[in-house]
């Protein structure tokens, strides 16, 4: 799939502090795709060099094929950008909250730029607030207003800082809904601490810690065991059929589960795919009742990968 974003060695530094440390990084065309990290792991900094909002200190970086350094103009009226802290007017209304930006995109005629406004507004939920001041909003509608700022250029690239911190859980499913409603529309980029959200609507994940990509990849290829996780139950000369996989160079571990079923990590996943089930069935007396991929959840894999931190709060910038 073509790469929408894509960085290599990239790296950022403030003064003594190494925000990225060599982050090579690829968003696909099309995709929603959580940006994950503990707080201080380099996202917001990410974010922003792929903004042109501030230069890598080393390495290289390209959006739509087009390196970050140049052609910022041109670029960045293809994505749309929603800050972790967006502001707005308080005592301005939201339709006239996103006339003023709708102007900046759009160099139309009155009516049009109001059309596209009022298209946003349904877009995001709010023409019944189209008269209310900003100040009077939700939290919730207040990040949907803002989703609605970030979409009002059509952009082709959505870029969203934690779109759902801070909300309640009805504000936090009505932002999941609204992004998994653009998706057909814009590749979709965010970042959050939320990982049930991340698990619910994204299609593709990145993992950094320490300022670097320590995972990435396709959603479903980790949830479905694409790490290489198999559950199996085996009936007969279950513990000897075990026992001898164990041996494989193929397998990295197995654990027992308890009633006949057991877990098997493989080191090589295709391998295993073509291998375990002829292997099981090479054991005199052993019966397979089960044998699919384990299926595990986004939080496991990415304790495992960054250690247990926190999962919920708010970046802190880097």
């Amino acid at each position: 799939m073509t790469a929408v974003i894509e960085t290599r060695g990239l790296r950022k530094r403030y003064r003594s502090v190494e925000a990225l440390r060599g982050l090579n990084l690829e968003v696909p065309e099309g995709s929603i795709c959580g940006f994950l990290g503990p707080n201080g792991a380099g996202k917001t900094t990410t974010m922003k060099i792929l903004m042109g909002l501030i230069r890598p200190s080393e390495g290289w970086a390209s959006v739509f094929g087009d390196d970050i350094v140049g052609n910022s103009l041109g670029r960045r009226s293809r994505i749309g950008y929603l800050p972790q802290d967006p502001a707005f007017f308080p005592k301005a209304t939201v339709r006239s909250t996103l006339r003023f930006v709708a102007r900046s995109y759009h160099t139309g005629s009155r009516a049009a730029i109001n059309a596209r406004v009022d298209d946003t507004l349904d877009l995001v939920g709010l023409t019944e607030r189209a008269g209310r001041k900003v100040n009077a909003l939700s939290g919730g509608e207040r990040r949907r207003l803002g989703i609605g700022q970030a979409v009002i250029g059509d952009p082709d690239l959505l870029i969203l800082d934690e779109p759902s911190v801070g909300l309640d859980p009805e504000g936090r499913h009505d932002v999941l809904t609204l992004l998994d409603g653009l998706k057909d529309r814009m590749t979709i980029f965010y970042s959050s601490h939320i990982l049930d959200d991340v698990e619910r609507i994204a299609d593709h994940v990145v993992i950094v810690n320490d300022g670097t990509v320590v995972e990435q990849g396709p959603m479903e290829d980790y949830l479905s065991g694409g790490i290489g996780i198999f559950r199996l139950g085996l009936a007969h000369n279950g513990e000897v059929a075990v026992d001898r996989l164990a041996h494989q160079p193929w397998v990295s571990a197995t654990r027992s589960l308890g009633d006949g079923y057991w877990e098997i990590e493989a080191s090589d996943r295709q391998i295993a795919e073509h291998e375990l089930l002829r292997f099981v069935h090479g054991v005199d007396g052993t019966q397979i009742t089960e044998l699919r991929p384990a299926r595990v959840d986004l939080e496991s894999i990415y304790l495992d990968l960054v250690g247990a931190t926190s999962a919920t709060g708010a970046d802190d910038g880097a």
